[in-house]
């Protein structure tokens, strides 16, 4: 179906017989193997926990950068004002994927069948 699709509006096939890759997406007798063999994508679910774990990370390190300025331990008002506005604009960034994300979904099951 996609390899008509790409015909019908023109975009060319790769060639994929020397990576081991069948055209219909599955890998082929022979691929490559050993070293050479490429890593596998990693799962959407890995993706995201790897992103909110760097939301969260930021989050600490800004806590630190206040906590230690407010102690008076070294850290100066430009460090923990850069930490807190990292931490903010990531989590902002992760809040608008999710509000994406939710998007996205209402729309698909808003689709008629």
């Amino acid at each position: 179906m996609l390899t008509s699709l790409n015909t019908t509006i023109g975009i060319a096939q790769p060639d994929l017989s020397s990576t081991g890759v069948a055209t219909n997406g599955t890998l082929a007798s022979g691929g490559v193997t050993g070293a050479k063999q490429a890593a596998a994508p990693a799962p959407f679910a890995d993706l995201f926990s790897d992103a909110v774990g760097q939301v969260n990370q930021l989050e600490e390190q800004a806590h630190t950068a206040v906590d230690g300025l407010m102690a008076g331990s070294g850290v100066d008002v430009h460090t923990a004002t850069i930490a807190m506005e990292k931490a903010n604009m990531a989590f902002e960034m992760a809040l608008a994927v999710h509000n994406k994300a939710m998007q996205a979904y209402q729309s698909v099951m808003g689709m008629q069948f």
